[in-house]
């Protein structure tokens, strides 16, 4: 490993916790997902904690769960990630702002125009993770009796891609002369149209706006099914992964990372970078509490319904003390499901088991202990080339995430695995990546 190579971390933040219990811990501010007082703060501490990214997801539908489960859940409401995001660059410097937006049930134009604002008014710091809409539900407020087939939405992704980041070429980076003594606002001949025809977009350009301040915001990515894997290695400069176990973690890493160079990629072009669900004690039994007494507050209808959208299927009517019957694949998260059904077989799971797993953390990796043992666990992965990172994903706030930023990053600093100051001022600085070139304007 190069004696230089540094963890990236990103932090997860919609939900503020991926724990189903988050916003019952004691201390923590139950509306942290829709206050923006508190977002603030959360965004500026992690820059204070010196972070590459805050991180949005975000689905466009209510998840669709008995109300028993519903009515216990916090992420019902948050805001939209492109009215948030920009609201947090005005108040944080540094910091690196990544967003979901679905190829699914968007329009590239609209995409790529939000971002490229966003990455304007951020002085860089723009990201954007494509996703293809794995929640079944969103297509119902978009017109859809069904969801679009698993397959045909990797497809139409591939080609919003190529749609976006068209839009982002449509200026040449020194297009916009300004000459105010001869009246002339542009370079006509630095104005690309785009014109794109296929087999599900069409879409004529130019972008109205500047060609975003890095070239284009960052690419992030998360799928991990074999479409998934294949459109990261196309396209991904971040891809934030569910894997658990660290020898699955290098595997994946290999794989995806193995497949760029058909695509005329250098493998460091892109940062793996993991979920993980940490939880910090001043001694791990303290640390083990913490987690037990969240996991105590998650209501069973919780945890079965958090389950069947894991799964992608209704396992409220199973044998409950039963094993997991065979299911068909799921039109949602093909991997997330395969994960499961592989964990209550190998460990012979009954459903209530795998429900109460899947429950709290939704079965992501855990990172419990001391900042010494959190900081050894990061070390391993990174050497081992199992990740370049981790996207932490905090137990409670804002204490866990105090408990990270003032306890682990230290400690990772002390071992010179993180930077203790940002050195550049853009996404792709932080990330270590390259500036894409324009594709019609040699620079």
């Amino acid at each position: 490993m190069p004696d230089n190579r540094k963890l990236h971390l990103g932090a997860f933040m919609r939900p503020v916790s991926i724990h189903t219990s988050a916003w019952r811990y004691p201390g923590a501010y139950p509306d942290a997902n829709f206050n923006f007082a508190h977002l603030k703060r959360f965004a500026q501490k992690l820059e204070y904690g010196k972070f590459d990214a805050f991180f949005m997801a975000d689905h466009l539908a209510v998840m669709n769960m008995p109300m028993d489960a519903l009515k216990r859940s916090a992420t019902v409401t948050s805001f939209d990630p492109m009215t948030l995001l920009p609201a947090l660059a005005a108040v944080t410097e540094r910091i690196g702002l990544i967003a979901t937006a679905s190829t699914t049930y968007n329009a590239p134009y609209h995409v790529a125009r939000k971002f490229a604002s966003l990455d304007h008014i951020s002085g860089g710091r723009a990201g954007w993770n494509l996703v293809t809409s794995s929640n079944p539900q969103e297509a119902w407020n978009f017109g859809l009796e069904e969801h679009v087939e698993h397959d045909e939405r990797y497809r139409r992704a591939r080609e919003f891609f190529d749609v976006v980041t068209g839009l982002w070429d449509s200026w040449a980076d020194d297009a916009f002369i300004c000459d105010v003594e001869n009246g002339v606002f542009f370079d006509p001949a630095k104005m690309h149209v785009l014109d794109h025809k296929g087999p599900h977009l069409s879409v004529r350009g130019p972008l109205n706006i500047a060609r975003p301040i890095q070239g284009w915001p960052v690419i992030v990515q998360a799928g991990a099914s074999e479409a998934g894997r294949q459109i990261a290695a196309e396209t991904a400069e971040a891809v934030f992964s569910g894997v658990i176990d660290i020898v699955d973690a290098r595997r994946f890493y290999a794989d995806v990372k193995g497949r760029m160079a058909q695509f005329g990629r250098d493998r460091n072009d892109m940062k793996i970078l993991p979920g993980a669900f940490v939880i910090v004690g001043e001694t791990l039994a303290e640390a083990r509490a913490k987690k037990k007494h969240l996991d105590s507050l998650v209501n069973p209808a919780s945890a079965i319904a958090s389950l069947s959208v894991r799964l992608g299927h209704d396992v409220s009517g199973f044998d409950l003390d039963g094993l997991l019957p065979e299911l068909p694949p799921s039109n949602a998260s093909q991997s997330g499901q395969l994960k499961l059904i592989e964990k209550a077989r190998q460990e012979n799971l009954s459903v209530r088991e795998l429900a109460q797993y899947v429950g709290g953390s939704f079965g992501s990796l855990e990172m419990i202990g001391t900042p010494a043992m959190i900081a050894d666990q990061m070390e391993e992965w990174l050497i081992t080339e199992a990740s370049d990172g981790f996207n932490v994903m905090f137990p409670f706030l804002p204490q866990g995430l105090d408990d990270f930023v003032d306890r682990v990053v230290p400690e990772l600093q002390r071992r010179e695995l993180f930077r203790r100051e940002y050195t550049g001022t853009t996404l792709r600085d932080h990330l270590g990546l390259k500036r894409p070139a324009n594709r019609f304007f040699s620079s």
